[in-house]
Parts: structure tokens; sequence; C-alpha cells
């Protein structure tokens, strides 16, 4: 297990788990978000971020997180494991406002400067509607971009600690 996909609804524990994967397998971490927001949230536009997505992927070896559902063709291909971190919405929701209230005075990890962690509606509804829409969206890449790829749906905490006792310790 050398590249390591891992998607899922914002609040889902993505970053988190990235980065102790990375940690424990000692591969290089890639947030996405880091490399798609410009200061102030500014979106990029398509082709670059794709081309800078299709060189993420092309490394020898990482742990990325991030849906970026246009960039999946690119980066499934190239993932040994896709890691859905799948929990119920209502966790989500409440990890999201959670960690805004974190992060209200500094700044997250996993994202690029000038990027300070924000929350509207519109983010809310994207996180309520997630298991709706972008899931279906996901596991539809994968079986037909990458059907054989090996999918590890994590939805609740016993099933991540369960999932990480078979990886090797640091």
């Amino acid at each position: 297990m050398r590249r390591i996909l891992i998607v899922g609804s914002a609040g889902a524990g993505k970053s988190t788990l990235a980065r102790e994967l990375a940690r424990r397998l000692d591969l290089p971490l890639i947030h996405l978000d880091r490399h798609y927001w410009r200061p102030g949230w500014v979106a990029p536009d398509d082709a670059g971020f794709r081309a800078e997505i299709a060189a993420l992927a092309a490394r020898p070896a990482w742990v990325m997180d991030g849906n970026y559902g246009a960039t999946l063709d690119l980066r499934l291909p190239r993932a040994d494991l896709l890691v859905l971190c799948d929990p119920p919405r209502l966790r989500c929701l409440a990890r999201v406002l959670r960690r805004r209230w974190a992060h209200r005075a500094t700044p997250r990890p996993d994202l690029p400067e000038g990027c300070p962690e924000q929350v509207d509606l519109e983010f809310l509804r994207y996180i309520w509607r997630y298991p709706r829409h972008s899931r279906p969206r996901v596991l539809a890449a994968v079986a037909s971009v990458a059907p054989a790829l090996p999918v590890v749906r994590l939805r609740t905490r016993a099933d991540l600690h369960h999932w990480l006792t078979t990886l090797p310790r640091p």
C-alpha cells in the first residue's frame, strides 16, 4: 500500500485519518484543500488544478485526502486503496461545528494560508446531502474508473479502530 486515497463528507475525519496513516506508514501526506484553495477562498482554474492533481497522483507514494470529484478519474487509477470515511451526517455536522469553534483563532493545518475556517448554510447543506448525492458519485466513479480498487468503508469509530489494528504500527 503506497498510495491511499481518502474521501468522505466534510467532518468525516478525512484529514485526521490521513495524518495518522501517513505517520504510521511513513508516506507523504497530501491535503487536497491546500492545493485547491488560494488565499481568500479563491478557486483555481480547472485546467491548472487538474494538471497539479495529475502530477501529485503520479508520485510513487502518498496518502491523499479530499473529495474533488472532478479529479477522481486522475486519482483512482493511481490509488492502491480507497478509504471512504462515512460516518452519519449528524456526526459530520457536529464535528464541523466543533472544528469551526476550535479554529476560530488559529488556522487549520490542512488548509492553505489565507483560508480561515468557515461554515455557511451551503456548506452545511453539502454535508447533509453527501450520503445521497456525493457518496453514490464516488462509488460510481470507482466502479467505472478503477473497479478492482479495494475500498474500505469506515462508518463508526469502532470500524476505524478495528481497521487501524490491521495496519503496521509506527
